[in-house]
């Protein structure tokens, strides 16, 4: 009985918070028509379907990453070859891909149909990107056991996969706690890259410091892999520091930051594609004499 009621407490409890997610609104406030009219949309109908699709250039450039990423995932295991590392790059492609779909259909996409149709204010986010942020997070963490299988063994590997699955755990549980509340910066982009940001350093080093030791191929591409990750966060960034989605739009222009971002992921997930699959491989551990 302790138990069906701790499932109910749980049950009712995540209920609730999906009307508290939905109460965090934008600041200031905006009402659906004023969303409209801050970016290019289309009504759509077809038969009994009428909706607003809004962003449709960025809509195009986001799925472009969504389904680059999977491909390219799946690619990963079909030349797996027993690599362990090859399997976590697919994992890890697979799960961000999965986020990129999730992300394009609320933040572009359907963002009114999802975030402002039949409201008297648009809400801020919705559940769609709050799994975004989770299968995003599992994807970075996922393709930092992939470097760890590439450069380190032993302890250090099992340390960083025990790590990778920690963080996952961690900030699914704030993601879901920043939902539930509600907390604003907990379900914000902001949040997840504080919360990546350790996978990414991790990701750079462990290659880096391999490179260093044997001046091999592989560890080049990895290292070349996130540094160039790294390269793609600076351009969205100092897009963003810019403001470059209103200085463009007022030109009749729509190419915002997130379209540098997205823009600069489909060069990324290319690169991955052609420097990474048949290269990784796991990395063994040294014989010993006489062995």
């Amino acid at each position: 009985m302790a138990m069906r009621g701790f499932v109910s407490f749980i049950f009712l409890t995540a209920l609730s918070g999906c009307s508290r997610l939905d109460s965090i609104d934008y600041s200031p406030k905006i009402a659906p028509e004023t969303f409209l009219v801050s970016q290019p949309y289309w009504h759509m109908k077809f038969a009994a379907a009428d909706f607003i699709l809004i962003q449709p250039s960025s809509t195009v450039i986001v799925y472009s990453v969504a389904l680059l990423t999977l491909g390219v995932g799946l690619y990963f295991f079909q030349v797996r070859k027993n690599q362990q590392t090859r399997l976590w790059w697919g994992i890890g492609l697979l799960l961000s891909g999965f986020g990129a779909m999730l992300a394009g259909t609320s933040y572009q996409a359907f963002g009114y149909e999802i975030k402002c149709a039949d409201r008297e204010f648009c809400t801020w986010t919705s559940w769609w990107e709050v799994a975004y942020l989770i299968f995003t997070a599992a994807g970075m963490n996922a393709m930092l056991v992939a470097v760890a299988y590439s450069c380190t063994t032993g302890t250090l590997r099992k340390v960083l996969s025990a790590f990778a699955s920690a963080s996952t755990a961690l900030y699914t549980g704030v993601v879901l706690t920043g939902a539930l509340v509600p907390i604003r910066f907990l379900v914000s982009f902001e949040c997840l890259m504080l919360a990546a940001t350790p996978a990414i350093v991790l990701a750079l080093i462990l290659p880096g410091r391999a490179f260093h030791e044997r001046r091999d191929r592989m560890s080049l591409a990895l290292l070349r892999t996130w540094a160039g990750f790294v390269m793609v966060i600076v351009a969205y960034v100092l897009a963003l520091t810019m403001g470059i989605t209103q200085t463009l739009w007022t030109r009749g222009i729509w190419f915002t930051e997130n379209d540098v971002l997205h823009a600069g992921m489909i060069l990324w997930i290319l690169h991955i594609a052609v420097a990474l699959p048949k290269t990784v491989e796991d990395m063994r551990a040294p014989t010993r004499p006489g062995r």
